[in-house]
């Protein structure tokens, strides 16, 4: 498990190391379907590119690397790292420019329970779906739903979802 979390860790540091176009800070809160808090701090680095640019909107995408802090009670806590690429579709605007986000990834978990699911194992796939508001000058308001998974590849594979709102500062 610490070979995985440092193997995590390393790939996070060298993906802060790639010059990026634009990056951003993101702090979420959010909870699972049992209830259990979560707290997110996350890096992103924009792509740099955009793609099916029109009149209504265009489609861009980011980079992002997420510790979550799962807590529970003393034998239940956890702690997770990730490494995602997302895409987002970003409709025009001026002040504010909506979006939609989807993204699938890979995380490290420190324990394979939460709550009363066994993961399986610590590696689990990372898919994401969300929504938001972008304003001028570099913040972001959004929601998020996140499901982890083994995608089959360990019984048993429980997953688990976390649901949360997130702001995010560009620099």
């Amino acid at each position: 498990m610490k070979k995985t979390i440092l193997g995590a860790t390393t790939a996070i540091l060298l993906l802060a190391q790639v010059p990026a176009h634009a990056a951003g800070l993101t702090a979420s809160v959010g909870q699972t379907g049992e209830s259990t808090m979560t707290y997110r701090l996350g890096l992103q680095f924009d792509f740099g590119t955009n793609w099916w640019q029109t009149s209504v909107g265009r489609l861009t995408g980011y980079w992002d690397a997420g510790y979550t802090y799962w807590e529970g009670d003393e034998t239940s806590a956890n702690h997770s790292l990730s490494l995602s690429p997302v895409f987002v579709y970003e409709f025009n605007g001026d002040a504010v420019r909506p979006y939609l986000e989807a993204g699938i990834g890979i995380a490290a978990f420190e324990s394979t329970e939460i709550e009363d699911r066994d993961l399986g194992s610590s590696f689990q796939f990372e898919d994401r779906l969300g929504a938001g508001l972008r304003f001028a000058g570099g913040h972001e308001v959004g929601i998020r739903a996140i499901h982890y998974s083994n995608a089959g590849l360990k019984n048993p594979n429980d997953g688990v979802e976390s649901y949360a709102v997130h702001y995010r500062l560009a620099f």
